[in-house]
């Protein structure tokens, strides 16, 4: 792979304001071109062997459940040099915004999702507050040519509330940051297969190693 441009400091900026501002970011691009489409090429290269059925909760809470979720997902590794790749951006991108606002993001983790037609995840939350150090969330999305009429869109609601205040399609490209205790979200149902790598910004948490 071609050695990539890192997002410029004024991209920082706006991410940074923005988060600050209203908790949540969605850019049609932030990432160079030359890593969405080698992403791309590798999650399409994948078997379906490679993806595990996504389930809800963690650890001694993780259970299977086909009427919250049925995504399927595998985790990056610093093993395969596209994954790398990806992570090594996560990590400039990590301290870009500790340096902006101060958040004490220690580390990165990060799976791919692919959701086959009739997939979705309902309303959800990726962390509580006090029960978990994921406090920021990170969404690529890697679906060339996606219509509205595909669906797969993400919808981020209000705190606390059931009102929509942002509807995302999945275009190829378009990068999704908010805060991970903030608000709630949902993929509503793909019609077609949709992929897209999830992420999350973690505090350090000295009984936990890192996953990656």
């Amino acid at each position: 792979m071609k050695p990539l441009l890192q997002p410029t400091e004024s991209a920082y900026d706006l991410i940074a304001d923005t988060i600050a501002d209203r908790g949540y970011c969605v850019l049609p691009q932030l990432l160079h071109a030359n890593l969405n489409h080698a992403l791309h090429q590798r999650v399409m290269n994948l078997d379906d062997d490679d993806f595990k059925r996504a389930g809800i909760g963690r650890e001694q809470d993780f259970q299977l459940n086909n009427a919250v979720r049925r995504d399927q997902t595998r985790w990056l590794t610093p093993d395969n040099s596209t994954d790398k790749a990806y992570l090594d951006q996560m990590s400039e991108f990590r301290l870009a915004i500790n340096r902006r606002l101060f958040m004490g993001l220690f580390d990165y983790e990060a799976h791919y999702a692919h959701y086959a037609p009739g997939a979705f995840y309902k309303k959800h939350m990726d962390a509580f507050k006090g029960e978990s150090n994921r406090v920021l969330t990170t969404v690529l999305y890697l679906n060339p040519e996606w219509q509205e009429e595909d669906g797969g869109q993400l919808l981020i609601y209000a705190p606390e509330t059931n009102t929509v205040i942002e509807t995302v399609n999945p275009n190829f490209g378009s990068f999704v940051i908010f805060l991970s205790e903030e608000f709630p979200h949902e993929v509503v149902k793909s019609c077609r297969d949709r992929y897209s790598i999830a992420g999350w910004f973690r505090l350090h948490d000295p009984l936990q190693a890192p996953l990656i």
